[in-house]
């Protein structure tokens, strides 16, 4: 929905809720499994659901951020790269170092908080070069390099959102002509890639297996997915006739919500008898695309996600991504307590806790920030989540 004043699309911030209850359902059942509890956490629908909610919220980033940019552009005649740049500021890090902060400076002293096998003396191990890179925005490396930091080890993903934005603001600017060309090359030039480091003809290269680990958390492609579905929407491109219809919503809807609950891993190949985790990501980005783009603009479909308590939970997705570990932890605390570790107690304590966490610090500490992005903003949407 476009007005002279705001851009407002309906329906995305109850798929920021939908990611973000992917994941924390995800979790529940990782962390029964780190306390040695009943779990279903082998499960190939609970194993995929954690990333594939990342990947739902990186395809979102992608779509929401290039069709704020793009209008920018149309209404200004430029992209206004240090505002950008301020208005995400303003927006991630906030909430961000202050999870990090619990993470290594108080969680680790709390013995509630503890979790087996991650006491004081793991956490702190190499503890600068973790700092370091927490500081500089690299969390997506903390763990294959350094280890583990429970709490904070979700970051990983507010990394690759940081990456992302540092890029994309100029890369837009100055690239002008053949956006949607752009997108390919993005994708298909990650890939290749990304299968020149499961070769061993690129053994030569110095730190190959950092650079790996960074590769694989660096999910670009499913941003520039989402980026082509804002390009298509913003430019009225006449590709919309195929991607913006009831048939193919109400199909990615099915087809999508069955490869979930089925948790399959497809496509699945191998390079040199190593498993090549990467088309998966980019398989289901595309489903995920069609159906934003359906949520955001097609007038016709007959299903809504715009209830008021839909879209709070969606406004407040940021928090609920970021604290719901700690509500876990805190509702498996007490379900013990009072002797009844069920999922009948625990999966409503802990969506309870979670909401209630996000809650007062959306209202009480985001917001105090997020009142700021106005001084550098151009273009108001309709959520200032965006």
């Amino acid at each position: 929905m476009l007005t002279k004043d705001r851009i407002y699309f309906p329906n995305l911030n109850g798929l920021r809720f939908i990611a973000a209850l992917l994941v924390i359902v995800h979790h529940i059942e990782q962390i029964k499994d780190i306390y040695g509890l009943p779990n279903n956490f082998s499960s190939s629908f609970i194993q995929i659901i954690g990333e594939l909610g990342v990947i739902l919220f990186f395809v979102l980033s992608g779509f929401l951020i290039t069709y704020l940019l793009l209008e920018e552009e149309s209404r200004t005649q430029t992209i206004a790269v240090k505002n950008f740049y301020l208005r995400r500021i303003l927006r991630i890090w906030p909430l961000y170092f202050f999870i990090v902060f619990l993470a290594l400076a108080v969680l680790p002293n709390v013995p509630m908080f503890v979790l087996p096998d991650y006491g004081k003396a793991e956490i702190y191990k190499d503890l600068s070069a973790k700092i370091f890179l927490y500081v500089f925005f690299l969390p997506n490396l903390v763990s294959p390099l350094l280890g583990v930091v429970p709490y904070a080890s979700l970051t990983w993903s507010i990394g690759t959102e940081e990456q992302f934005y540092l890029l994309w603001a100029p890369l837009l600017k100055f690239v002008k002509r053949y956006r949607i060309a752009l997108m390919f090359v993005i994708v298909f030039g990650y890939l290749l890639f990304a299968r020149a480091l499961f070769s061993d003809r690129t053994n030569f290269l110095v730190y190959k297996y950092e650079i790996n680990a960074f590769w694989q958390s660096f999910n670009i492609p499913s941003m520039a997915i989402g980026g082509f579905f804002a390009l298509l929407l913003h430019s009225n491109h006449r590709a919309l006739k195929i991607f913006l219809n009831n048939y193919l919503f109400y199909f990615a809807l099915v087809f999508t919500s069955i490869m979930l609950y089925r948790g399959v891993y497809f496509p699945h190949i191998t390079v040199n008898d190593l498993p090549f985790p990467y088309l998966y990501k980019e398989f289901y980005s595309v489903w995920f695309g069609i159906l934003i783009l359906n949520f955001a603009a097609n007038k016709n479909i007959f299903l809504s996600l715009e209830g008021r308590p839909i879209r709070y939970l969606g406004k407040i997705s940021y928090g609920l991504y970021m604290y719901h570990p700690i509500a876990i932890v805190l509702a498996l605390q007490t379900t013990g307590w009072l002797g009844s570790p069920s999922d009948a107690f625990l999966y409503p304590l802990t969506f309870a806790l979670t909401i209630l966490l996000a809650g007062v610090s959306y209202k009480y500490y985001e917001s105090y920030f997020l009142n700021f992005k106005t001084n550098y903003t151009s273009i108001k949407s309709g959520d200032v989540n965006t």
